[in-house]
């Protein structure tokens, strides 16, 4: 790589294409290929030069904000005119026709949308907490130590039994 290299990505012709490129939808890895660098080389220029990293970013808005607004569009369902021309009596096509259709809200996109906009109230229940597994795991452990102990001792044996009969512990 020659020296210098990033200065031409730094003139405004070179942050405005940039930020086209990600404008576009190009991942970094694309858009380093376009500048002619590696990926990791763009990452360093990234944080060595705020003018660059800041065109990246508004040309990403720009395109997330679009698929953002296609999602929920997507989500709630819309109408849409669908215009076809047809032929007249001589086959010429001249007759319009417009016809109004509906697309109904996409389930699959609401569960998209729920889940990251509101993912404490939304997110799978199903989920294992690791916390509760590393608990249940230590109990069981104990019940298993005090099980063994027990064999020895008739009177732990028996308090063990009260309580996993529902029984007081003494």
């Amino acid at each position: 790589m020659a020296s210098g290299k990033y200065q031409e990505w730094l003139t405004d012709d070179g942050l405005l294409k940039i930020e086209g490129w990600a404008r576009d939808g190009l991942t970094d890895k694309q858009i380093a290929h376009n500048m002619g660098v590696s990926e990791q080389t763009l990452n360093v220029w990234k944080k060595k030069y705020p003018s660059l990293f800041e065109s990246l970013k508004r040309g990403k808005e720009v395109i997330d904000r679009e698929v953002e607004n296609a999602l929920l569009k997507r989500a709630l369902g819309y109408t849409y005119d669908e215009v076809t021309q047809e032929a007249n009596e001589i086959g010429e096509l001249s007759v319009t026709k417009v016809v109004t259709k509906q697309v109904v809200p996409d389930t699959t996109a609401q569960i998209f949308w729920l889940r990251n906009r509101k993912g404490a109230e939304w997110s799978n229940k199903d989920q294992v907490d690791a916390t509760n597994v590393k608990a249940n795991t230590e109990l069981t452990k104990a019940k298993t130590q005090l099980i063994k102990g027990a064999e020895h001792d008739t009177s732990l044996m028996q308090v063990l039994l009260d309580v996993l009969s529902g029984g007081d512990a003494p």
